[in-house]
């Protein structure tokens, strides 16, 4: 239990705190996040990636009084559900007309007080670093009022923005070593990343599922880190890393995805229960910590491309698949059940992979009908007619611009 003049005293503290923090680069995010009456507004994303800094701006954006309180403070430790009450008191003494949340799903019972909140008028923000936790909770209780964003590390853009750098070969190669979390591409020190991913397994995963063993799931953390662009099954990790259960090695792969720290490329087809049954492709979510906690000894660079690659279209909120027929092709974008274009990553296109690379493109555009296929490439730039389909090459640089 929490009393009055503590919760009063963290939010004066948070709010002194928050407002130190520089305005930073103004996130992409931003311009999408709408204010709309009734409606509670989620933010999740992987820790680091600056929630809190889009918090500020959120905050500058909004028009009236706020509160904000981050309930991952040691002083609100043991925040019992009753100790919402003494928050609403905070809130009504105060008179704020916004909200700003950072990860109150820690609370038991917190949906219920958002709920009460909107249903009062005000305007509630919510910021958290776990994707099903949030829309789990909030799927039970505030369903059809609520509006889910996510963040993520920086975009290509965002980071040549951060570092008032010009599109170039050179500060393209910068972004796959060094990814988009800000405080890496500040310090460059690799041990942030380290630590975030220790963070991440022993915070977001093993506390809130109980876990009494981090060690197999560390170890198959970073196989799967070392692995990316491959496609990997539940199945065949079973046995591996002291993981005895399929059950568990699902189990694992949800609860990476949730926290962001990876993701699960599902391989395209019409039935969903074989979507969920096939095969997967892994990507991390920010190349930065790829490149740190990899086991590899040598770069492949074709899927440092790909990953890269990934990470630009999972933020443009597509259905993304890869395609698996009379030939493979890395992604394929879906919108209300139709496919809408088919896309090939392949490092430098030459006589050695150009049949395997465009027969696997054109093996997809026949599958869905399309007779326009793009490459992404590392440089190249060129215009392909090929067995009745036209096939464009486009560098990734100009591309995730």
């Amino acid at each position: 239990m929490k009393t009055q003049e503590v919760i009063s005293s963290v939010i004066d503290s948070q709010r002194a705190d928050l407002d130190k923090i520089p305005e930073g680069l103004t996130r992409e995010l931003l311009g999408d996040i709408q204010v709309i009456p009734n409606f509670c507004s989620i933010i999740s994303g992987i820790r680091r990636c600056g929630k809190s800094t889009l918090m500020l701006q959120l905050l500058k954006k909004c028009e009236g009084e706020s509160l904000f309180l981050k309930f991952e403070d040691i002083r609100l430790a043991g925040f019992e559900t009753a100790d919402f009450s003494r928050l609403d008191a905070e809130i009504k003494k105060r008179g704020v007309k916004f909200l700003f949340f950072d990860e109150i799903q820690v609370v038991e019972g917190w949906e219920i007080f958002i709920s009460q909140k909107l249903a009062e008028g005000f305007l509630v923000f919510i910021t958290g670093s776990n994707a099903s936790l949030l829309s789990r909770e909030l799927g039970t209780r505030l369903t059809g009022r609520h509006l889910s964003y996510e963040l993520h590390p920086f975009s290509y853009s965002e980071f040549l923005r951060f570092g008032r750098l010009k599109n170039s070969i050179d500060n393209f190669n910068d972004y796959l070593k060094t990814g988009g979390m800000p405080e890496f591409i500040h310090n460059k020190r690799g041990i942030i990343l380290q630590q975030l991913v220790d963070d991440i397994l022993y915070r977001d995963i093993a506390v809130r599922h109980n876990l009494r063993s981090v060690d197999g799931l560390r170890e198959m953390t970073v196989f799967l880190v070392s692995n990316i662009g491959k496609p990997i099954s539940a199945r065949k990790l079973t046995g591996l890393f002291g993981i005895s259960s399929t059950t568990t090695v699902t189990d694992y792969f949800a609860y990476l995805k949730d926290s962001y720290l990876l993701d699960f490329l599902p391989r395209f087809d019409y039935s969903v229960k074989a979507q969920s049954r096939n095969p997967k492709k892994i990507y991390a979510m920010d190349m930065g910590i790829y490149q740190q906690i990899k086991t590899t000894f040598t770069d492949d660079y074709g899927r440092n491309l790909e990953n890269a690659v990934y990470l630009y279209l999972r933020r443009q909120k597509k259905d993304l698949f890869y395609f698996t027929g009379k030939g493979e092709c890395d992604f394929v974008i879906v919108e209300k059940g139709k496919a809408q274009a088919c896309i090939q990553v392949c490092f430098r296109l030459d006589d050695l992979n150009m049949k395997r690379e465009l027969g696997g493109l054109k093996a997809a555009l026949d599958y869905f009908g399309l007779k326009e296929g793009l490459i992404i490439t590392y440089n190249q730039r060129d215009v392909i007619e090929y067995e009745g389909v036209t096939v464009r090459l486009l560098p990734a640089m100009d591309y995730m611009l």
